[in-house]
Order: C-alpha cells, then sequence, then structure tokens
C-alpha cells in the first residue's frame, strides 16, 4: 500500500489518480500520520464497495463498544438492569 501526503495529492493529482489505478488502494497522510484511504472503484461496483466500507465501519465501532463495555463492567448488566438505567436516563431528560 502506498502512502502519499496532501501535498502531493494537491500537486500531483493526475499521477496519483494513475497510481490508484494501479495500486487499487493509496493512504493520505497529513503530517506523517494517516487520514484518509482512497480506494478504486468503478460504477459496477460503486454500490457495493460502499455498502462494504459502511458495514465495516459499524462493524468495527460495535467491536468497540463491546470492549468498552466489558472493561467497564457493563457487559454483565441483567436485562431488567439494562431496562432500568434506560428508565432512569428517559426520567433524567424529561426533568432538564
Amino acid at each position: 500500500m502506498k502512502f502519499v501526503t496532501v501535498r502531493d495529492l494537491r500537486g500531483k493529482t493526475s499521477e496519483l489518480w494513475k497510481e490508484l489505478e494501479q495500486e487499487r488502494e493509496l493512504v493520505v497522510t497529513s503530517n506523517g500520520k494517516p487520514i484518509a484511504i482512497l480506494s478504486a472503484t468503478d460504477e459496477e461496483s460503486f454500490e457495493e464497495c460502499l455498502w462494504t466500507l459502511r458495514r465495516s465501519r459499524a462493524s468495527d465501532a460495535l467491536a468497540r463498544l463491546q470492549r468498552e463495555a466489558s472493561e467497564r463492567g457493563l457487559d454483565e448488566l441483567t436485562p431488567e438492569e439494562i431496562d432500568s438505567e434506560i428508565q432512569h436516563s428517559r426520567a433524567k431528560r424529561k426533568t432538564s
């Protein structure tokens, strides 16, 4: 996977589009840190690629939430305790 800077993206756009066709993915960096991934696509596969990307992000977010819940001991709550927390939170919102 090739890394390119934001500066390169601005100054060498046409060259990078050609590289993207060959590499299929480019990582854009700013100050040496990755900030974006460019992924080649076409009209036929665009919707499927977008759906796959969104599903992957949702899966990552769910895994992160599950990990945080486990670290805080919240993964051991009973359904009744969860319902109680929800009711308590909703009641607080109504009074605010």
